[in-house]
């Protein structure tokens, strides 16, 4: 197994960890690291308080919004999402070649 790495620009190893899970139980729905990714990875979306995502914004059954991951692919995994989440909502892991 071959896992992916860098270099840092000292030269040290590095191994990225990318977003693959946000915890909606806990999730504020505060935005924070939606403004810290520069990578569009991230989208609030509403939900009902059946758990159930809620495609128009203006409809009153709206519970909460929480944090999801709408482009997973364009993570660099850097992890600045989850250096600002006060509830620690999201899971990160390094990513496999094989």
């Amino acid at each position: 197994m071959s896992t992916v790495t860098g270099l840092t620009y000292g030269g040290a190893v590095w191994t990225p960890k990318y977003i693959v899970e946000i915890n909606q139980s806990t999730c504020l729905g505060c935005g924070r690291c939606f403004k810290a990714c520069g990578r569009n990875v991230l989208q609030l979306k509403a939900m009902n308080d059946e758990g159930e995502f809620v495609e128009d914004e203006d409809d009153d059954e709206i519970e909460r919004k929480v944090m999801v991951i709408a482009n997973q692919d364009l993570c660099i995994g850097c992890e600045a999402c989850s250096r600002v989440c006060p509830k620690n909502c999201q899971t990160h892991a390094p990513v496999d070649l094989n």
